[in-house]
């Protein structure tokens, strides 16, 4: 994985959540429903809603709660 990739994942084992704009913020990327492909296709479990906002629908990204527990002390 790629470092963007590696400070995305951190972010979501953390038990935050992400939106698009909350990456292109915090980790100038312009691509996350990429990163989030890859970060799956490694096998995280990343789970997503869409969220509107002003009009405009987007993805917030997620891991549960229930999952992250399983997942502590995995090393991304």
């Amino acid at each position: 994985m790629n470092s963007q990739s590696n400070r995305i994942a951190r972010h979501l084992l953390a038990g935050k959540t992400l939106t698009p704009l909350g990456a292109l913020n915090l980790f100038d990327c312009f691509r996350l429903g990429a990163r989030i492909y890859d970060l799956r296709q490694a096998g995280m479990p990343i789970e997503s809603t869409t969220m509107k906002r002003n009009g405009k629908c987007f993805a917030r990204y997620y891991i549960e709660a229930a999952r992250l527990k399983k997942l502590k002390g995995v090393k991304t």
